[in-house]
């Protein structure tokens, strides 16, 4: 079976992600950030919390994977991922430069596996964690940076493209629509592509109802991630035992 939380972070991209501009428009930033909220809304977040439901599809036709999911992201870089499966329940926690992945067999809970996790994928959690707190605003303060792409149509829709890179291998490109600011799609370095629909208020700010990625598999085939929002919490209170690396496993 797919990693559940791994499909979700192919798919991370998604919600409201964010950074600061060195040398790309910064009237496109400003555009952006306004059709989320205001300054004031937005630097009030210091947490998140996502309740949704997550649904995985290997190829065309293929028998879809469902779980419940759960996404809590706390500043400055903690985030924990919770996805729960008829068969298995995986968390994956960030916790600074530390992170660890669990699953449980709901039948057999006594047994689970515990695992930490490397270089690269902390690497991504954090990159992923940063973004979805920031707003498209601050990210040479964690040595990224962002390049300006050129423009795009994206349905139809006149665009500005606008990298933001953490690295040589976490870039999210976003496609702004030109007039309002809206994202109309986000690419990522693994060559998956996330569209948003719909839309959630909560806190005063946008976030989106429901968020679709695709990415072409080495055999040719498509994966489709859909992740449905229920429920969007704004600076909900996330206790610091939810992130550090389980002591006891139950």
């Amino acid at each position: 079976m797919v990693s559940l939380t791994r499909a979700f972070l192919v798919s991370s991209a998604f919600l409201v992600l964010g950074s600061s501009l060195l040398c790309a428009d910064e009237a496109t930033i400003t555009r952006a950030r306004a059709y989320l909220g205001s300054e004031v809304d937005l630097a009030a977040v210091r947490s998140l919390l996502f309740k949704g439901d997550l649904t995985v599809v290997e190829r065309k036709g293929g028998t879809p994977i469902a779980a419940k999911l759960e996404i809590a992201f706390q500043k400055p870089d903690r985030q924990l991922i919770t996805a729960t499966a008829p068969d298995k329940i995986e968390t994956t926690a960030l916790n600074g430069y530390e992170a660890w992945q669990r699953e449980i067999d709901p039948a057999n809970p006594s047994t689970p596996r515990l695992g930490l996790l490397g270089r690269e994928p902390i690497k991504r959690l954090r990159a992923n964690t940063f973004e979805n707190l920031s707003f498209y605003r601050g990210i040479e303060c964690v040595g990224g940076r962002i390049e300006e792409r050129g423009s795009a149509k994206v349905d139809g829709v006149d665009c500005v493209k606008l990298a933001f890179i953490h690295a040589a291998d976490v870039v999210f490109i976003r496609s702004f629509d030109r007039a309002t600011g809206r994202l109309v799609q986000t690419e990522t370095d693994n060559g998956g592509v996330i569209r948003e629909e719909g839309e959630i208020l909560s806190g005063g700010l946008r976030f989106p109802k429901r968020t679709v990625t695709t990415n072409t598999l080495p055999d040719g085939s498509v994966r489709t991630i859909s992740i449905t929002f229920s429920e969007v919490i704004v600076n909900p209170v996330l206790p610091d035992e939810l992130f550090v690396i389980p002591a006891q496993m139950p």
